[in-house]
């Protein structure tokens, strides 16, 4: 829904006057729009009609009436290219939402709105990736994309930053939910992936504009991310993560959900390992994601350069967990000299990454 002229016009004010009314919860708007039917019914009731529903406080808030000028800004919002509103009354909003126990009402979307039409799967994990995670991530979301899944995250560091980038770079584009309004981009960093989003893919949120990073906004932006995709894919966790929050929530959905197994030594395996002994489906590659949703992928996929013989001699010396340039050497009987360099023509061939503290893992 965009905010064009005359009766359509007055209906996304409507719908704004009412969605930004301080203090009143999505479950209280939805009581009240289950009884009056649309938002301007809303707004026309008597404090009395509405205290029946929503008690006394939140009646009087409703009266009051919303801040006009967050009204005014919003519709100004929507003035520019690929900006718009998407409520429940709305013939586009996802059917996949409807589904889950709290949709929000009403969804700020910039960018690409058809990228809602198809089907998604959500791909969450740590801030904190490793060169190995990121490139999991990236590498499945991009072959899920090219499969016909719209891949979901939410546009923070680490592996949401990766899948957003391989769903981007795959045939099905990406969607992020924000835990800001749709006019902030957190973390800073992101901003150019964001651009990127508004323009090939969808920035989606629930909150009102100018909505800053506050911290209880995420795991509750979580649903949303969980509940617009068929599954949930946690490429790596700690086990206290708000990706543990995001594959609870979906499981409570009724979605299914995927975790790639890791080293027993890192703590971002653990949330993955915790998550399969509870049920969720072990993947090792995209075609087991799948194979599991029963999707047919048809889109070819790039390989990697073939590593020379001594590099795959490097390779099986370094084995998947993190080692030092010493263990390397030790293990392969290279010098410190040679092993540096084929580490780096592996790491620029994505074969291996470099961690901190002068470590490296190989990756593929």
């Amino acid at each position: 829904m965009t905010a064009p002229d005359s009766a359509s016009h007055r209906e996304v004010e409507a719908w704004l006057r009412f969605s930004l009314i301080p203090g009143l919860s999505t479950s209280a708007q939805r009581r009240l729009l289950r009884e009056f039917g649309a938002p301007g019914a809303v707004l026309a009731a008597s404090a009395t009609q509405l205290e029946r529903i929503i008690g006394r406080e939140t009646a009087l808030a409703c009266k009051r009436g919303a801040d006009p000028e967050r009204v005014d800004a919003t519709l100004a919002w929507l003035q520019k290219p690929r900006n718009t509103l998407i409520t429940l009354a709305d013939v586009d909003y996802p059917a996949v939402l409807l589904q889950i126990a709290d949709p929000p009402v009403l969804l700020y979307a910039s960018g690409q709105a058809r990228c809602l039409e198809q089907p998604a799967l959500a791909v969450v994990g740590s801030r904190n990736a490793t060169p190995g995670g990121f490139a999991d991530a990236m590498g499945f979301a991009r072959a899920l994309s090219d499969a016909g899944l719209t891949i979901v995250s939410g546009l923070a560091l680490g592996i949401d930053t990766a899948a957003h980038r391989g769903g981007l770079a795959g045939a099905s584009s990406s969607i992020a939910v924000l835990g800001t309004g749709a006019d902030r981009v957190y973390p800073g960093r992101n901003r150019a992936l964001a651009r990127q989003l508004t323009e090939e893919g969808l920035i989606l949120s629930e909150f009102p504009l100018g909505t800053p990073a506050i911290p209880s906004n995420f795991p509750r932006r979580n649903r949303i991310i969980s509940g617009l995709a068929r599954g949930c894919l946690v490429v790596e966790a700690a086990l206290r993560s708000g990706s543990l929050i995001t594959a609870r929530q979906a499981l409570d959905q009724g979605r299914e959900v995927f975790a790639i197994p890791g080293s027993i030594h890192s703590p971002l395996s653990k949330g993955c390992h915790w998550l399969i002994k509870q049920g969720a489906k072990l993947v090792e590659s995209a075609q087991d994601v799948l194979e599991e949703l029963q999707i047919t992928a048809t889109a070819a996929t790039t390989p990697l350069p073939t590593p020379t013989r001594d590099a795959h001699v490097l390779l099986e010396a370094l084995g998947y967990d993190p080692v030092d340039l010493d263990l390397v050497c030790t293990r392969s009987g290279l010098t410190p000299d040679s092993a540096s360099a084929m580490l780096l023509m592996l790491e620029l061939d994505g074969y291996v990454g470099r961690l901190p503290g002068g470590k490296y893992q190989r990756i593929r």
